[in-house]
């Protein structure tokens, strides 16, 4: 971590931001007290991301789309079961 004063910022700013890019800490200080940080950016996804890669490796059980128990949902809804819709 490398502390440094406004007026060094302004004089060095882009060795600053080199040092940033290379993965140091950068705390700017205005009359010696810590005001700011620069940090380095997280590179931005270029490529998109594979589709399917889980593919094969779980199954859906068969109970999974049946209604839950009116207790179960009751904890949920202070109670009072809604009634279910169709879907259109």
């Amino acid at each position: 971590m490398i502390k440094v004063n406004i007026a060094q910022v302004k004089a060095k700013l882009s060795e600053h931001l080199a040092l940033v890019a290379g993965g140091e800490r950068v705390v700017i200080c205005k009359h010696n007290r810590p005001v700011a940080e620069l940090v380095a950016v997280e590179a931005v996804r270029t490529e998109s991301r594979p589709v399917g890669g889980a593919s094969g490796s779980f199954a859906v059980p068969s109970g999974f789309f049946d209604p839950l128990p009116e207790d179960f949902v009751s904890g949920f809804t202070g109670g009072s079961v809604p009634k279910t819709r169709t879907p259109r």
